[in-house]
């Protein structure tokens, strides 16, 4: 589904990524892990159209995407749930959701997808003439999802989900992650809650520095010990 390869995005003289190449298998979720300033978030924006790459490939069902407009990229499928939601805090939720839609031209189908994803999420029909700047942290995060889903994307991305929620909203988010993709969705997820990921993510990549420095599935992840002291907080038993 999703093929990145040797890729190079900078800011200035200061190379964020260099040269990652990671692959999302389709129908699963994979997972980024790294340190802040590792470059998690940069690849997100880059894939997603935001950030544009110095050098390097990004494949999503054999069509490049690398360099495209962010609206050229959601046209292909991809969706960015972005990190801290970045809902539109003065638009009501109807119209936030109704924003994940603005490339579609089909009326009815859009009407459809409106009360379907405000039938998964009852909180937005509950509050969906309300300012979305009113909305709590957890609220706003399903709203962003939402917004997302209404695009109606082959790949979604979702930029730490659980960040600055608490622990009952995160699980609920978790959720709703698995419940996604019990449905057919693909899903890159970046997240620092690895314990949380283990329980939904096929693969973990790692990235440091700009770089990929561990790939596998979640046994491999559990087993390496710098990972486990880093982000689970402890090291395997040794005899």
């Amino acid at each position: 589904m999703l093929a990145v390869s040797n890729l190079v995005t900078a800011y200035g003289n200061i190379e964020a990524l260099r040269g990652v190449s990671i692959a999302a298998e389709a129908g699963k979720v994979t997972c980024l892990l790294g340190p802040n300033g590792a470059g998690k978030t940069t690849l997100m924006m880059t894939i997603a159209g935001i950030l544009h790459p110095r050098a390097g490939s990004i494949r999503v069902a054999d069509t490049e995407i690398a360099g495209k407009s962010s609206s050229d990229i959601v046209a292909a499928g991809i969706a960015l749930v972005p990190e801290n939601r970045l809902v539109f805090p003065q638009m009501n939720v109807k119209d936030n959701l109704l924003a994940g839609a603005y490339l579609r031209r089909d009326a009815d189908g859009i009407v459809e997808d409106l009360d379907r994803i405000t039938a998964r999420f009852p909180i937005l029909r509950q509050r969906a003439d309300q300012d979305a700047g009113l909305l709590s942290g957890g609220e706003q995060q399903m709203l962003a999802v939402g917004r997302a889903l209404m695009s109606r994307p082959k790949l979604l991305l979702m930029d730490e989900p659980s960040i600055g929620l608490a622990p009952k909203v995160v699980e609920e988010i978790f959720r709703i992650i698995a419940d996604l993709n019990r449905e057919g969705m693909t899903i890159f997820l970046v997240e620092q809650n690895v314990r949380m990921a283990l329980k939904v993510a096929h693969k973990f990549h790692l990235i440091e520095q700009g770089r990929i420095t561990f790939s596998g599935e979640p046994g491999a992840l559990a087993d390496d010990a710098v990972i486990r002291r880093a982000y689970l907080g402890s090291a395997p038993a040794t005899g």
